[in-house]
């Protein structure tokens, strides 16, 4: 007889493993299931083994990433749909800090390795909106100037999220980003008016 695989108990055991190497704790079996009724043999059922584990996490950030991401509408501003997909991943990293932690540890592989290129591929299309509504030059090249939105979140979330910075300084990145695309040729006004109506990041304590 096939037992079937409880998703609560995949779920709890990617999320402590999260914690474990977010804060860079030795993880181990023991160490993983302590505490919470589970098996050590789980870790074989749900995720072949140690290392299985660690994919399902990494994964598990993107994914995470992507559902957020998918929820951004497109609307009539393409600009501020940039901008809102730019507010949407600090969100991410502000609810799942250990998660965001572990998805860019190159040393732990993907089970999708276009999970990575996918999320980027939202702002990418939005770019190419933003270019196609004359709202950025011609010359602007689409991956170019996601990649530096990105940049600009990432930053922001290592400083905010996993670093040194307090929660308000999020706020900073209304301007970061209205100065990089009014230099990606975008009207000054309008650019502004973009980024306050997208430019709203979830982020506790703020």
């Amino acid at each position: 007889m096939v037992r079937r695989r409880d998703p609560a108990v995949r779920a709890l055991l990617v999320e402590r493993a999260a914690v474990m190497l977010g804060q860079r704790e030795s993880i181990t079996l023991r160490a993983l299931v302590d505490g919470t009724g589970v098996s050590t043999m789980a870790v074989y059922t749900y995720f072949g083994g140690m290392d299985g584990l660690r994919m399902a996490v990494r994964q598990e950030g993107f994914t995470r990433l992507e559902a957020l991401l998918q929820e951004v509408p497109v609307t009539r501003d393409p600009v501020k749909d940039l901008v809102a997909l730019s507010a949407a991943y600090v969100t991410n990293a502000a609810h799942n800090p250990d998660l965001y932690r572990v998805m860019f540890e190159d040393g732990i592989a993907l089970e999708d390795p276009a999970a990575a290129d996918n999320t980027l591929e939202h702002l990418v299309q939005a770019v190419a909106r933003s270019r196609q509504h004359g709202r950025v030059r011609d010359d602007v090249d689409p991956l170019d100037l996601a990649t530096q939105c990105w940049m600009v979140g990432h930053g922001l979330v290592s400083l905010v999220v996993t670093g040194p910075l307090p929660p308000q300084a999020i706020h900073h990145g209304a301007a970061m980003l209205t100065s990089l695309l009014t230099g990606a040729g975008d009207a000054a006004d309008t650019c502004k008016r973009s980024v306050r109506l997208g430019w709203k990041p979830n982020i506790p304590g703020i």
